[in-house]
């Protein structure tokens, strides 16, 4: 076992569907390996224990990786063997283990030292999570001789599933639910056993599987039995269930009169509910609480804290070892615009504050890692330093929901990485994010992070391949937050795609740029992803930010732009941070950059430290992201023969697909913001945009011209929709262009609630043909209108014209869908437009 493999991908598989993730267990051809246990012996291994589930899977991997069929046995032979098995089942073996006392709970020691192959966990599915590390290193080829223990940072390693009963899932990119559907659990329980797994792998111990906003009829005995169903299935994986509770239930559901926290028919309606839950899973984690957010009732509703509502469930579950997640997801949604001391950022200190220290040890606080709502960009939540005396975990988003939305390739481990080694300096100490959450900060009793992930019946699980990235690493992060980024996603990428190094330098420069790229094309300097925050958060809308009750405000006017965080001018929230960071972040010469619009209200001619006025910045930063998303389709496409058909296709439609809305994304909000501020682009790019010919300024038969809302999200306003839903249109325009190779690229609308038709011709010569059928293959909710939402871009490549060409373009509408089209480009090679 101390001989190093010298690894290579074997000839390409047949077509993945992604399925299997990381956990593929390709095989893998080795020059030098020269030893291998001839067997598997799994102590105490009942079938429904993850001891068990280890055998089985180190037995699976092994034949997988290597071809070798390793029996398991009850170890009574005298040949080399994988051991695998709790620590108290390995003393009882093989006597006093002397690693003993450096395993925490959930930890396990390797070793590949000597004969056997040793995995001891402190616990069940510890000994699980070192059979998949050792199955991790044989996949990747890391077997140098290894003995070392790992421990989990935090005892809360969880994903939240926001699934709804009828198998709905909110802010789901990735298809209906896994787990339910028409109103209960599912029969076949076979994806969700194959999440489990996925999920053990990365050392999740914990999932809530229904929507936060929840639906109080779950609490049923039918859909209690359900539950229960549920639990079995993902038990041997060593995940435990946890339920997301409506506040109103005894109400909603239990016919009470009220749902007063400290009503005492209220109290005994919820510890009868637990009661039951419990006695079909005795092992539930416990539950999970959205109150008081978004117009949900709560405590407050009847005029008691948030702590009397956590508490009350705390008490229900504390006889089972139960915990309670209480989202501090508190904040008011009808703020009062006009009110410049208002904001949004200020809720959750402001609800939690004078609450520390009143909550049961048994209660964690679930603090989103931004004081606002998944931006692109936040600082770290304040409430982090401010709760000394109650337990509190991170909450993360798998799930990409103001980031593209599994459409736009955004890798988030530096994003988490940023906030989680933030340091907060309370009371002037070292106060990273990830000692806080882990309870080594304050010393409280509990801590972790939970991430919102809604994987889907998608065989890519999320929707995307390369979005898988992302819950890997949270994953790793969750247990060891001093993990590297870089290093984490390489594990990945060899683990789901293979060895070659092009595939694997490729994915690595296209996922580290990628964050930064979003950033810039979205929405920079602090100020928010521009996105659509009355709609669906995903494509560019910067006019929905003002001016309404959310207050994920820009307060962007004619001469100015940025909230006023400070506490000498504005609402404060600079103010909420221990003295040294507040004292950074209320100087606008100590805030970064990067964060300025985020604290500080400044003019569009405010100069930056890098000289450039904000307005300016603009213009560059979402020039510089859109020209970094075309390149990820080179990039990618030069990894064609080196991945398996199915997902290089895969693959390379989102990445064509996001170079398209990254355009779209930088025109809408560089032309906003010309137009708010009238100072041009010293570049003279916004608004001129000299390779194209504007719909609206074709001939148009069967068309006729339409005003776009918001007029951002066309070019020069206007699109052209067909004057029946019934017929088709035609366009068509003299082309004044230099003769020469061109790419021809034309953006449309693809709109939901129909499958349009169009044909490009070039003198009557077909070009190209496509279907507007984006919800076929986008895993994000489509709109009726055309937006920034629908707007997407074909390109048809290496196009020859001659100067004179007449180019037709007929549209068949098809239901609600009227062929709508925005622009051509002609692009000569090289040129972006």
């Amino acid at each position: 076992m101390h001989s190093l493999f010298v690894l290579l991908s074997l000839s390409l598989a047949a077509a993945e569907d992604g399925l299997n993730a990381w956990l593929r267990y390709a095989p893998v051809q080795n020059s030098s390996y020269r030893s291998l246990p001839s067997s598997i012996i799994a102590l105490n291994a009942t079938k429904t224990s993850p001891v068990y589930v280890a055998g089985q899977e180190l037995q699976k991997g092994i034949k997988g990786i290597l071809g070798k069929q390793l029996p398991i046995t009850n170890g009574t032979g005298r040949d080399s063997s994988i051991i695998v098995g709790t620590l108290d089942a390995y003393e009882k073996r093989f006597g006093e283990f002397d690693k003993a006392e450096d395993l925490e709970e959930d930890g396990f020691w390797l070793s590949t030292e000597g004969r056997d192959v040793r995995i001891v966990g402190q616990n069940e599915r510890a000994a699980l999570y070192g059979a998949f590390e050792y199955l991790s290193r044989l996949g990747q080829g890391k077997l140098s001789a290894v003995s070392y223990v790992s421990n989990p940072h935090a005892p809360i390693r969880w994903v939240n599933e926001w699934n709804n009963p009828d198998g709905s899932i909110e802010r789901g990119y990735a298809g209906p639910s896994i787990f339910f559907k028409n109103g209960a659990v599912v029969d076949d329980l076979t994806r969700a056993t194959e999440y489990a797994r996925l999920l053990a792998s990365i050392r999740i111990n914990g999932i809530v599987v229904n929507n936060v906003n929840a639906d109080p009829h779950l609490l049923s005995p039918y859909n209690i039995s359900g539950f229960g169903r549920l639990a079995d299935a993902i038990r041997p994986y060593g995940i435990q269930l946890g339920i997301a509770l409506n506040f109103a239930a005894p109400e909603r559901y239990g016919g009470l009169p009220t749902s007063d926290p400290l009503n005492p028919s209220v109290i005994t309606w919820w510890t009868n509910v637990t009661n039951q839950i419990y006695k079909r899973i005795p092992d539930m984690a416990g539950y999970l609480i959205k109150a008081n957010s978004e117009g949900q009732p709560g405590p407050l509703t009847y005029n008691r804290t948030l702590a009397d509502g956590a508490n009350l469930w705390a008490k229900a579950v504390k006889p089972y070892g139960g915990t309670v997640m209480f989202r501090a997801f508190v904040y008011d949604n009808h703020l009062d615009y006009t009110n410049w001391k208002n904001d949004r950022a200020n809720g959750a200190v402001d609800y939690f504050k004078h609450l520390d220290g009143k909550f049961d040890d048994n209660v964690v606080i679930q603090i989103k890692y931004g004081p606002i709502d998944f931006q692109v960009r936040e600082p770290p939540s304040p409430l982090f330093s401010t709760l000394r005396k109650t337990s509190t975990a991170i909450e993360l988003q798998v799930t990409q929901e103001y980031l593209g939305q599994q459409d736009h390739l955004v890798y988030l481990a530096p994003l988490w990485k940023e906030i989680l080694e933030f340091d907060l300096r309370a009371d002037d100490r070292p106060s990273k994010v990830k000692d806080i959450i882990s309870s080594q900060r304050f010393n409280r009793p509990l801590g972790g992070s939970a991430a919102v992930v809604n994987v889907g019946t998608n065989t890519t699980w999320l929707g995307s391949h390369l979005a898988m990235s992302n819950l890997y690493a949270y994953g790793r992060l969750a247990w060891d937050p001093s993990g590297d980024s870089v290093e984490i996603l390489q594990d990945w990428i060899r683990l789901t795609f293979g060895f070659d190094r092009k595939v694997i330098d490729t994915i690595t420069e296209m996922s580290m740029k990628s964050w930064p790229a979003y950033e810039n094309y979205s929405g920079n300097l602090g100020i928010q992803t521009l996105t659509d925050i009355t709609g669906n958060h995903y494509g560019p809308n910067p006019a929905s930010q003002d001016n309404n009750g959310w207050g994920q405000w820009t307060r962007a006017d004619k001469k100015t732009i940025g909230m006023d965080r400070t506490v000498k001018n504005g609402t404060g929230n600079a103010g909420q941070y221990p003295p040294a960071i507040a004292q950074r972040f209320e100087n606008i010469e100590t805030t970064p950059d990067n964060l300025l619009l985020w604290f500080h209200h400044v003019n569009y001619t405010h100069r930056l430290k890098s000289n450039k006025t904000v307005i300016q910045h603009f213009y560059d930063a979402h020039y510089e992201g859109a020209e970094t998303a075309q390149t990820f389709v080179k990039m990618w496409e030069s990894l064609k023969g080196k991945i398996d058909t199915e997902r290089y296709n895969r693959v390379l439609f989102k990445q064509i697909y996001q170079a398209g809305h990254a355009l779209v994304w930088r025109d809408a909000i560089n032309q906003f913001y010309y137009n708010l501020s009238e100072i041009p682009d010293e570049a003279k790019r916004v608004g001129n945009h000299p390779y194209r010919v504007e719909a609206e300024s074709m001939t148009l038969t069967g068309y006729k011209k339409y005003l776009v809302t918001p007029f951002h999200a066309a070019s020069k306003y206007t699109a052209i929709i067909t004057t029946s839903n019934n017929t088709a249109g035609t366009v068509t325009a003299k082309l004044n262009f230099t003769s020469g190779t061109y790419d021809l690229a034309v953006n449309y609308y693809d709109l939901i609630g129909g499958r349009s038709k169009w044909e490009v011709f070039l003198n009557n010569r077909t070009v190209g043909t496509w279907r507007g059928d984006s919800e076929d293959k986008l895993g994000h909710a489509l709109t009726l209108l055309p937006d920034g939402h629908s707007a997407t871009r074909i390109t048809f490549k290496g196009v020859n014209i001659a100067q004179g060409d007449t180019l037709k373009i007929v549209g068949t509408p098809d239901g609600i869908e009227p062929a709508p089209l925005d622009y051509i480009s002609l692009l000569p090679p090289g040129i972006v437009d």
